[in-house]
C-alpha cells in the first residue's frame, strides 16, 4: 500500500533514521519492507503535526510516535518528521520524506533492531 502513497518517478526521496538518501521508488520500497513486512511487530502513529498547503503541494510537519518489538528487543519510537506531498494527476502522493531521532541511544537501539 505504500507505493499508492508515492510519486512514482525517480525524483522522490526519503532520507529516515535507518540511514542514507533514497531516491526513487525502487530504493525506497526495500526500506519500508524491511520494517513493515518482516518478522518485527510494528506501530507508528503520526501526532502533533502542522500542514502547510498550496494549492498543488503540501507539507505535514510533527513527530511519530510507537514501537518496533522483535526477537525480545523492544525499541519505543520518538521521531519528528516531514512529508512533502504534490499533487500529480489530481492525486496527492508522497514526494519527500525525513525523519530525525534525536536521542542518539534511541537511534542506535532502532537502527540495530532494524538492521538485525
Amino acid at each position: 500500500m505504500m507505493e499508492k502513497n508515492w510519486a512514482n518517478n525517480s525524483e522522490i526521496a526519503m532520507d529516515n533514521p535507518l540511514g542514507g538518501i533514497k531516491r526513487g521508488w525502487n530504493e525506497i520500497r526495500p526500506v519500508y519492507e524491511r520494517i513493515f513486512n518482516g518478522p518485527a511487530e510494528v506501530y507508528v502513529e503520526y501526532y502533533d503535526y502542522t500542514i502547510h498547503q498550496t494549492m498543488e503541494m503540501f507539507c505535514a510537519v510533527g513527530r511519530e510516535r510507537g514501537y518496533f518489538r522483535l526477537g525480545g528487543k523492544d525499541v519505543k519510537l520518538a521521531i519528528r518528521t516531514s512529508r512533502i506531498f504534490q499533487k500529480i494527476a489530481g492525486q496527492w502522493r508522497q514526494v519527500h520524506h525525513h525523519g530525525s531521532i534525536d536521542d542518539p541511544q534511541l537511534l542506535a537501539a532502532y537502527q540495530g533492531a532494524v538492521r538485525g
